[in-house]
């Protein structure tokens, strides 16, 4: 189990846990999700997310999380408006996987070596179930996105185009 699957079986929050498995050549990790998910489960690209670490007003130490729909682009200055700071940037991979303790690819906006500010698209609230990644590639967790607000104290709030 990954720290986030432990995390929410701590807090006894209703999930499901999807697994595929990841081609180790593939760099587009959420279109694979997408792709491999169970195609039972009838999901749209728009319902699975992913966890973007993102630095304000270009200072590394100062960090916050934006979850968005995989299809879609974080909108940076809607973001940077909701974080309360004049500009953010995406971080390098290498300082996201430092920060979380997770591999680029299987970041999981759960249970990260420190919890950072966290935004989550508006979108997310039209699903009754999203998808976000478990902790590793071809691991994603399906829970309410009411929930994981609420875990991570987040904002929910228009991030994407």
């Amino acid at each position: 189990m990954t720290p986030a699957i432990n995390l929410l079986t701590k807090l006894k929050i209703c999930f499901h846990v999807h697994q595929y498995q990841h081609d180790p050549n593939e760099k587009e990790f959420g279109k694979e999700a997408v792709e491999k998910l169970d195609p039972s489960l009838n999901i749209v690209a728009e319902q699975v997310f992913k966890t973007l670490v993102v630095s304000l007003n270009s200072n590394i130490k100062d960090l916050a999380v934006c979850i968005v729909p995989v299809d879609r682009h974080l909108d940076l200055k809607r973001a940077a408006k909701a974080l309360n700071c004049k500009k953010i940037d995406l971080t390098a991979p290498n300082l996201a996987q430092k920060i979380t303790g997770y591999l680029v690819g299987g970041i999981s906006p759960l249970a990260q070596k420190k919890q950072l500010p966290t935004l989550i698209d508006l979108s997310a609230k039209q699903f009754k179930t999203m998808f976000i990644s478990g902790g590793r590639r071809g691991l994603e967790i399906e829970m309410s996105p009411d929930d994981l607000a609420t875990i991570l104290h987040a904002q929910v709030v228009e991030i994407a185009v």
